[in-house]
């Protein structure tokens, strides 16, 4: 039981005020099971109100503000994290049991300030508007803000995809949007102590005080009645497919964007020459992989597709017992233990077999055993949307096809994914079979690796951390990589035959930085229009 009745307050308008909430809810300690002592309010409708006038009000003073201002937030806000770095770190762990050293602390917590500083000098250079200027024409064109953006925040990363510190955070608030924050029910300890930065870097910028608010939990109703407000610009989401499906259903009937990231079994294809060549290396990446923060990655190798052999026997032999040597995590609440549980028992009822004895969950923490399935293609193309039920967590199904023909079938038949990875050998011995599946494979993925497992998306202007549905919503943005994930908070504003000193600054003649480049006349450069 919880040992006091505190309950938080939010953050609406750039005061931290008591919640008008009509109940509450506490967060869980998963190595505990057990409640922790703060309570938070599950706001009402009449608060997402009062956050959506504060943010309209903020959005009409920044749309005119110049993006150094935001750009000098964005740095002070990543300052404010570092200084504070122990003590976040702390309360994230007490509330998802991943370890503070080295997840959060020395990798989670380093990426996410760094991303807000990826995010500030993308704002401040401003090539990522796509600048186009027709002289002749005199029309001109870039990318502007879109409006108040609402970001919501997953589990599996309390700070790097936080939705008040995360990349959707700092591509929405770059891009020149106030952002009404919906925390994570199971981390909302976490999300206050960054919002508390991030409103201090707000006043120190003198930027709105609607720019960041915070709400931690809504009725389902009122979430899609959020994401589909006129004040709304659009909306960013990463979590579960059924929750986030009714949201899109919710945006879409009001025509307003929003960008969900929502499922992924990430499919890795070993070929035999890589088995032959390097079988038990990786074995060792592939249990890294997957049972890396208890396989809590929305990039997790969930499917492994091989071909018949001996040493496909092997390797599926060396795998099983790295499980079974490998110490079993704990799962981020019991939710997820319920919905793994649930995955695993699915792909049961499909025909995948277990290839190592299951055992029952401990009672007290939140976890489930370290889990590899198996199934014959055969298998697989007789039910092969059960056979992609997602497995979020440290578990994984593996699936041997007769040939390469039937390998191509099981792909064929793939939802869309984050990722797809394909292992071949240094040689030229699996180049047919690589040029056979990999057009397969590419069309149904957002980003295709090489001979190296899924689990890392680095902040790369070159990342691609979308795909085809139901890895996200929709295939052609990224949700990771800075600049590239700031044009979907972003819409395209053109002026035709408007007077120059009516035009934006970075659509007048002279290149306000000096360093943007902008299209002019069909050509890329940093250079001012020239005189005619």
């Amino acid at each position: 039981m919880a040992t006091t009745t505190q309950t938080q307050p939010v953050l609406v308008a750039g005061r931290w005020q008591d919640s008008d909430c009509s109940s509450t809810f506490h967060a869980t300690n998963p190595n505990t099971g057990q409640p922790l002592d703060d309570s938070y309010p599950v706001s009402t409708w009449g608060e997402c109100e009062r956050a959506l006038n504060a943010a309209a009000e903020a959005f009409a003073v920044m749309r005119g503000l110049p993006s150094d201002r935001i750009a000098r937030f964005l740095e002070n806000y990543a300052e404010r994290i570092d200084a504070r770095a122990e003590e976040i770190a702390a309360c994230a762990h007490l509330e998802t049991a991943l370890p503070v050293s080295p997840r959060l602390q020395d990798v989670e917590l380093p990426r996410t300030t760094g991303q807000l500083r990826q995010a500030a000098a993308a704002a401040r250079e401003g090539s990522w508007r796509q600048a186009t200027i027709d002289t002749g024409a005199n029309i001109r064109s870039c990318l502007a803000p879109i409006g108040p953006v609402a970001v919501f925040g997953p589990n599996n990363f309390p700070l790097a995809f936080n939705s008040i510190a995360g990349g959707d955070f700092a591509a929405a608030i770059a891009a020149g949007n106030p952002v009404i924050a919906k925390a994570n029910t199971s981390h909302p300890g976490t999300t206050r102590l960054l919002a508390e930065e991030a409103a201090q870097a707000i006043e120190a910028a003198e930027l709105p005080m609607g720019t960041v608010q915070l709400l931690y939990r809504l009725s389902h109703k009122d979430g899609e009645r959020l994401v589909a407000d006129p004040r709304i610009g659009g909306t960013g989401y990463t979590g579960s497919q059924s929750a986030g499906l009714k949201l899109k259903a919710a945006a879409d009937a009001a025509g307003k964007p929003i960008y969900l990231e929502l499922s992924s079994i990430n499919p890795v294809v070993l070929l035999p020459g890589a088995l032959q060549e390097r079988g038990p290396q990786i074995a060792e990446e592939f249990t890294t992989s997957c049972l890396m923060g208890t396989g809590q990655f929305c990039t997790n190798p969930g499917l492994v597709l091989l071909l018949a052999g001996s040493d496909t026997e092997a390797w599926i032999a060396d795998v099983v017992n790295r499980f079974n040597a490998a110490p079993v995590g704990t799962l981020l609440s019991a939710g997820v233990q319920r919905s793994l549980l649930a995955a695993i028992e699915s792909l049961e009822q499909a025909g995948a077999q277990h290839v190592m004895s299951p055992s029952a969950p401990e009672e007290d923490r939140f976890c489930v055993a370290n889990t590899a399935l198996w199934a014959t293609a055969q298998q697989f193309l007789a039910k092969p949307e059960q056979m992609q039920t997602e497995a979020f967590g440290n578990a994984s199904l593996l699936v041997v096809a007769r040939d390469v023909d039937e390998a191509e079938q099981v792909l064929a038949c793939l939802e869309g994914n984050l990722t797809g990875a394909v292992y071949s050998s240094t040689t030229d011995t699996d180049n047919d079979a690589y040029s056979q599946l990999e057009p397969v494979l590419r069309q149904r993925v957002g980003r295709l690796l090489n001979d190296k497992m899924p689990t890392g998306v680095a902040v790369s202007p070159a990342m691609n951390h979308g795909g085809p549905y139901p890895a996200t919503g929709s295939a052609q943005f990224t949700a990771v990589g800075i600049p590239a994930a700031l044009p979907r908070f972003s819409a395209l504003h053109c002026y035709d035959n408007v007077r120059p000193h009516r035009l934006p600054p970075l659509l007048q003649d002279t290149n306000p930085t000096g360093q943007t480049w902008r299209s002019i006349d069909g050509e890329w450069t940093q250079r001012d229009v020239a005189a005619k």
